[in-house]
């Protein structure tokens, strides 16, 4: 077969991925250069462990066992099978910790409850007060600003694989066929739209009632911290944004302690991870309404440092950039992913929200089990 993949974010590019790999020749069509989407904007977590039971846990694992088999054979995503620590500094939190860790797929997350000696065993850099950790051992992370570039490069090695940047798809024509904006015609025996947060233009005329949303998010990195974060970390307002932790504690939770308010307004969470140069990639926070600022607020960034500070016992090294991202997000909390054919033989996937670096490998190869690739 002959496939068109429209999009070269981590979506489009692991659909590039399973149909070389199952022996067809790709056709890699992408308006930038290179990927400047949500697919580099992101923390490059393999985040399983607050996924809803059900079809969206089995994605994130499966998706962990690709990620894992991608990193033994391209070394440059940087994939680690380094895990999480949630930490809890309140009773309340703790609560929250203890029914993760009673649910009936606690094993299969990897979950483990650790007290505060235990939590600073297994992260040392972690040297603020609290009073344990939920402990997710099958959470992981990849390098996603050079990600795609990696997988891109081992394609090419391939002989079957041919990258376009900097063509923007305006039309499908005729039978599986695109038109690109130097005048082009790409055809195939299917075409696969991974656009990403591209919504308008194209994506509209196909689909015009498209049940997915935008969200914007904040993040910063800083400059190297001088010492190995062991884990991937998050604190407990993860447990308020994440479906796995609902439960009664949350519940409790929720109406005996309120975010504060910045952290409230702007639906925030810390999550940290440390980078290959060693530096942090904090963040975030999510926007809902559009259309969106064009801005990034302060606030938001104090407040992080703030709890990232309390958490290492220990003042952040510089910030050396922050940046905003808008990712699409189904509104159906239901599915994973919308996937859509939008015409006979092409088909539109999009809107995996804040899993997307996570379930991307595991979409990927479902949509080419479902195309009969």
């Amino acid at each position: 077969m002959r496939v068109i993949v429209v999009g070269a974010g981590v979506l489009g590019t692991l659909h590039a991925w399973h149909a070389v790999q199952r022996g067809h020749e790709v056709v890699h069509i992408e308006r930038e250069t290179e990927a400047r989407g949500a697919s580099v904007r992101n923390f490059g977590l393999v985040w399983v462990g607050g996924r809803a039971a059900g079809a969206e846990l089995e994605t994130a694992l499966r998706a962990r066992e690709l990620w894992e088999e991608l990193g033994a054979r391209v070394p440059a995503l940087g994939f680690r099978a380094n895990g999480s620590l949630t930490v809890v500094t309140n009773e309340d939190e703790l609560a929250v910790a203890r029914a993760a860790v009673a649910r009936p797929d606690a094993a299969a997350r990897g979950y483990a409850l650790l007290d505060a000696d235990e939590t600073r065993r297994r992260n040392p850099a972690l040297r603020g007060s609290y009073l344990g950790a939920l402990w997710c051992a099958r959470d992981a992370a990849v390098e996603p600003r050079p990600a795609q570039r990696a997988l891109r490069d081992a394609l090419l090695t391939t002989g079957r694989y041919t990258f376009l940047g900097g063509r923007e798809v305006r039309e499908v024509v005729g039978e599986r066929g695109v038109r690109d904006d130097h005048g082009t015609v790409h055809t195939g025996d299917a075409v696969v739209l991974a656009t990403g947060a591209w919504l308008g233009g194209l994506v509209r005329e196909l689909a015009p009632d498209l049940p997915v949303r935008r969200v914007r998010l904040q993040m910063m990195q800083t400059a190297p911290l001088g010492e190995r974060l062991t884990t991937s970390v998050a604190d407990a307002d993860s447990f308020r944004y994440y479906p796995a932790y609902r439960s009664p504690a949350l519940d409790a939770l929720t109406a005996a302690r309120r975010q504060p308010p910045v952290a409230a307004a702007h639906a925030m969470q810390l999550l940290m991870v440390q980078r290959a140069d060693g530096g942090l990639t904090i963040g975030d926070t999510h926007e809902y309404a559009a259309p969106f600022a064009f801005d990034v607020d302060e606030e938001p960034y104090e407040h992080l440092t703030a709890v990232a500070t309390a958490l290492l016992g220990r003042p952040l090294p510089a910030v050396r950039r922050r940046w905003a991202g808008v990712y699409a997000q189904c509104l159906d909390a239901g599915r994973v992913v919308h996937r859509q054919r939008v015409r006979d033989g092409v088909w539109l996937v999009t809107g995996p929200g804040g899993r997307g670096m996570t379930c991307s490998p595991a979409i990927a190869e479902a949509t080419a089990d479902e195309l009969g690739w």
